[in-house]
Order: C-alpha cells, then structure tokens, then sequence
C-alpha cells in the first residue's frame, strides 16, 4: 500500500532509511534494539520504496525476521535470547559505569518491560494459533 503523495512518499522513504540505518547500528550497540527499527523500517518501506522493501524481504538476515513478524507476529528463541542477553548487558555496564539515578532505573525497567513483551510473542504458528 504505496502513500500517495509525493510528500508522504518521502517522508515514509526518509523513516524507512533512518530506521533501517538505526537498525544497523544497533546490531553492534548492546542494548540498542535492531528487530524494532527494521520492522518500522520495513513497514514504511512498503508505503515508499518498492525496491527497499523487496530488499529487505529477501535479506538473508533481515527477510526471516520479516517474514515471521508478518506471518502471525512470531520471534524466533534464538532472537529472544540475543535481545535478553543485549539488555542485560547493558544494563551491567550502565550499572557498573554510570551514576545511579533515576534515569538508570527508568532505561532497566524500559528494558524489562521489552523483555517481557519479546518473550511474550510466539515462537511457531502452533503457539501463535493456541
């Protein structure tokens, strides 16, 4: 569902390439999510950039991640795994290295409540179905 102004267009090209770009980043960033940036990166691509999207789709890395989100909204253990480890990482060296206020608590709990959220979604489409 391409936007249909010219307008739109370039504004949902512009959030497809800044998200995707993000998303780069994040891969090496502990604590940075990737799989949320290439999703919004993906969804705004479908309404901008035929050429991003079909990219993206069949990315070896990233067309899985779509393709599962898209069929029944699933996240694969392995990536559950790496996005726990990521936070909880992060949230070490926040711990270890920052002072402790309340902006610290704050980014652990926003962290915790994304965890709970990641392991909330299905694996398969039998846990998606049930």
């Amino acid at each position: 569902m391409p936007a249909s102004s010219k307008l739109s267009r370039l504004l949902f090209g512009l959030l497809a390439y800044v998200s995707l770009g993000i998303g780069l980043i994040a891969i090496v960033i502990p604590g940075l999510p990737t799989t949320e940036f290439i999703l919004l990166a993906a969804w705004a691509a479908t309404r901008s950039s035929p050429r991003l999207s079909a990219w993206l789709e069949n990315h070896r890395l990233f067309g899985p991640v779509l393709h599962n989100w898209r069929n029944g909204k699933l996240i694969a253990r392995r990536a559950k795994i790496s996005a726990t480890v990521s936070m909880l990482l992060c949230a070490g060296l926040m711990l270890v290295m920052l002072d402790h206020g309340w902006p610290i608590y704050l980014a652990i709990t926003g962290m915790a409540l994304g965890n709970l959220w990641i392991w909330s979604r299905p694996e398969t489409l039998s846990q998606a179905t049930d």
